[in-house]
C-alpha cells in the first residue's frame, strides 16, 4: 500500500497517488495521457487520444439511466511543477514525494498537483466503479491547462454529444462557480547583447515571496519579485549608476513571482551609496508589505571590485522602461463590483536567453487576464505597444475566451440542491478572476450549461499546495449523488 492509498474515499487516493506517481508537469504529458489511454483499454472502455495529448473516455449509462442527459466531466492532466532551493526532486523524472500529516496530503519540498489531479482520481474512480449509478457520461482529460488552455483549444470535439458539462478544477469547497475570466499569454522579447564591466559587484536576491495563483490571489496585493525589481530600478537614486545582468526570476507566467536574482555592478566609487540605498529600498518594501510578505528576504550580496558581464546600456534602458512602466497586479475591478477583479495582469518570469544565432535577448512572460474580452485586447495592446516603442518585440499565445455567467443552469441547479441536502446550506455561486477551461468549451460546444466545483486545496502552484483529505471525501459523495439523480 502506498502513503495515501489507504485515506478514504480509498478509489480516489489510490488513483490519486498512482498519478503522482507519473511525472506530468506542462508540457511533460505524454506519460500521463497514455496511462489515461491504458486506464480506458483495461475497463472496456471507447476511448480518443489526439495529437496533443488529450483523452476523452465514454462510458456508458448504468442499467435504468438510459434516457438521462449525457454528462461531461472534465479535468486536465497537466500541473504547475515549483519546488523549493535545493530539492532534488526533478519533477521532469521523478514521481511527486507525496505525503500526508492525516489532516492534508502534500509533497515534500515541491507542489502537489492536487490542481488538477484529484480531478483525474475523481472521474477514472468513477469511470472503474461498477456500483455508481449515472448517465452516459464522456470525460475530458486535456493538457497543457496550466500555460494557456492549449489543450482545450486544440480539441475537436465533434463526437462529444453531450451539453452539460462538470468541470472538477475549483480549489475551494462550498463553492460553485458558474464564470470565469478569459486570458492569454504574452511574450516580450528586448535584445540584452552583453559587455564586461568593471566596478562594485553584487548579487541582487529577492526571495521568499509569498507568491501564489495569478488569478485566485492577484487581488491580496502580494509582491511580486519580477516587478519589484522594477520598482528598484526606479526608485534608485539619479546619481547612482546601476549596471545589471544575469536577469532570472519567477517560474510560470500563471504564478506570481517568488524569487528574482540578477548581478548589479555600480562605479567603485558609489560602493556605499548602492549598499546604502538597498537598505533603505528594503526598510520601504518591508514597511509597504509586512501583511502580504512578512517572510520576504530582499538582499544584496557583495562579491568586491571584479569584472562582470552586464547588458549593454543602451539596451538596458529599453528594459529598464518595461519594468518600470508596466503596472502589475488589479488593473481595473467589475464596474457595479468593486469586491471582484476584472482585468489584471502579472509579470511571471523574467529570464535571458539566447536566440537561434546565438544573439541574447530578455524575455518578459506576462498573464493577462480579463473578465472582458474587449478589456483584455485593449491591455495586450498596449503591452505590445510599449514594447514595440522600446525596440522590443511581442508575441501572444494561448488567448482563450471569458466563461460567462448563465441565467439559467440546470446544473447549476441539481449541484446545489445536493450541496443543500448534503451541507444544510445553499453553496456560494461565483465567477473567478482565475481561468477555466469551461470557457474554451463553451465556445466550441453551443448552449454548454457548466459548472466547476472541487475539494479544499489550498496555495495551489505554489510549494505549500495541499489537499483537505475530509474535503475530498465529501466532494467525492457530492459528485456521486448529482451523478445518481442528474435526469
Amino acid at each position: 500500500m502506498g502513503i495515501i492509498e489507504g485515506l478514504e474515499p480509498k478509489e480516489v487516493f489510490r488513483y490519486f497517488e498512482a498519478i503522482c506517481q507519473i511525472p506530468h508537469g506542462s508540457g511533460h504529458t505524454e506519460a500521463i495521457s497514455d496511462y489515461c489511454v491504458e486506464f480506458a483499454a483495461e475497463h472496456s472502455l471507447t476511448c480518443r487520444q489526439d495529437e496533443s495529448g488529450n483523452v476523452i473516455i465514454w462510458k456508458e449509462a448504468s442499467p435504468g439511466r438510459e434516457t438521462a442527459r449525457p454528462l461531461i466531466l472534465q479535468g486536465h492532466i497537466d500541473m504547475v511543477t515549483v519546488k523549493e532551493d535545493g530539492c532534488m526532486t526533478d519533477l521532469e523524472r521523478d514521481p511527486i514525494p507525496v505525503d500526508t500529516d492525516g489532516t492534508y496530503v502534500f509533497a515534500n519540498g515541491t507542489s502537489l498537483g492536487g490542481d488538477d489531479g484529484i480531478a483525474v482520481a475523481y472521474i477514472l474512480a468513477i469511470l472503474s466503479s461498477k456500483e455508481i449509478s449515472h448517465p452516459a457520461l464522456i470525460a475530458i482529460f486535456t493538457v497543457d491547462e496550466e500555460v494557456g488552455m492549449l489543450g482545450a483549444a486544440a480539441l475537436d470535439v465533434s463526437d462529444v454529444h453531450a451539453d452539460t458539462l462538470l468541470n472538477i478544477d475549483s480549489e475551494e469547497e462550498g463553492i460553485l462557480t458558474a464564470g470565469c475570466a478569459g486570458g492569454a499569454t504574452v511574450y516580450v522579447d528586448f535584445p540584452a547583447e552583453q559587455e564586461t564591466v568593471s566596478g562594485f559587484v553584487a548579487h541582487l536576491q529577492f526571495s521568499n515571496l509569498t507568491g501564489g495563483h495569478s488569478g485566485e490571489e492577484i487581488h491580496k496585493e502580494r509582491l511580486n519579485a519580477n516587478a519589484l525589481f522594477g520598482r528598484f530600478l526606479l526608485d534608485a537614486p539619479d546619481n547612482l549608476r546601476i549596471r545589471f545582468g544575469g536577469l532570472s526570476g519567477g517560474k510560470k507566467d500563471n504564478a506570481i513571482a517568488q524569487n528574482f536574482s540578477a548581478v548589479l555592478v555600480t562605479p567603485e566609487q558609489q560602493k556605499e551609496e548602492l549598499l546604502s540605498y538597498m537598505e533603505q529600498f528594503k526598510e520601504t518594501i518591508m514597511r509597504e508589505s509586512w501583511a502580504t510578505d512578512p517572510d520576504a528576504a530582499l538582499l544584496l550580496r557583495p562579491v568586491g571590485i571584479a569584472q562582470a558581464d552586464v547588458i549593454q546600456s543602451s539596451l538596458a534602458q529599453s528594459i529598464r522602461s518595461s519594468l518600470s512602466l508596466l503596472p502589475n497586479g488589479v488593473i481595473r475591478r467589475m464596474p457595479g463590483m468593486t469586491d471582484m477583479v476584472e482585468t489584471s495582469l502579472n509579470l511571471g518570469v523574467i529570464r535571458e536567453r539566447k536566440d537561434e544565432d546565438g544573439r541574447s535577448f530578455v524575455r518578459m512572460t506576462y498573464c493577462v487576464r480579463s473578465a472582458s474580452d474587449t478589456q483584455k485586447a485593449t491591455l495586450i495592446r498596449k503591452i505590445r505597444e510599449l514594447a514595440s516603442m522600446l525596440g522590443g518585440e511581442s508575441d501572444v499565445t494561448g488567448d482563450y475566451p471569458a466563461w460567462e455567467y448563465r441565467e439559467i443552469s440546470p446544473l447549476r441547479d441539481a449541484v446545489s440542491a445536493v450541496y443543500k441536502m448534503q451541507y444544510g446550506d445553499m453553496p456560494e455561486i461565483k465567477t473567478i478572476h482565475a481561468g477555466l477551461e469551461c470557457g474554451v468549451f463553451a465556445s466550441k460546444i453551443p448552449e454548454l450549461d457548466c459548472v466547476s466545483i472541487g475539494p479544499d486545496i489550498p496555495d495551489i502552484h505554489t510549494v505549500r499546495e495541499r489537499l483537505s483529505i475530509a474535503s475530498v471525501e465529501r466532494t467525492w459523495k457530492l459528485i456521486k449523488e448529482v451523478l445518481r439523480i442528474w435526469e
